[in-house]
């Protein structure tokens, strides 16, 4: 794959959306999708923006348990990432997302930062991390 990609913190409310270089090497954070309780997946907003940006990937965060396991969040994000791909014929990975946001929130602690009210900054950091994950390992680098 090349070109830009799209990546996908899942989250029953936010989903928060990352975005990388042409040159699929630094991932940033783009934007957050907000999902109403009982509403559908915002797919309209996710396919305008891959429109716009041009994107010829998606990776979407498998949120697997501290042991590996897949439970229900995973088990959507799989569903998500499913109806991605048949929504827009994009090539969709899935990759292994545990801790993300535990990560970003200890990052922006560290660096003095304040995540209280910050919730669609924080997932739209773990879209990027997750994203950055990914492409340092499809480039051999550490993840």
């Amino acid at each position: 794959m090349t070109g830009r990609l799209l990546g996908v913190d899942w989250g029953e409310r936010r989903i928060g959306l990352a975005l990388c270089d042409e040159s699929q090497v630094l991932a940033q954070p783009l934007t957050t999708l907000t999902r109403r309780a009982g509403k559908r997946f915002p797919m309209r907003q996710l396919v305008a923006l891959l429109e716009t940006h041009a994107v010829t990937g998606v990776v979407v965060g498998l949120p697997l348990d501290e042991r590996g396991d897949e439970g229900a969040p995973a088990r959507s994000a799989r569903q998500l990432a499913a109806a991605i791909g048949r929504q827009t014929g994009l090539p969709v990975a899935l990759w292994d997302e545990r801790f993300t946001t535990a990560r970003v929130l200890a990052a922006v602690r560290e660096m003095g930062g304040e995540t209280r009210g910050r919730k669609d900054d924080v997932d739209a950091l773990a879209a990027a991390l997750v994203l950055q994950h990914y492409l340092d390992a499809r480039r051999g680098g550490v993840t």
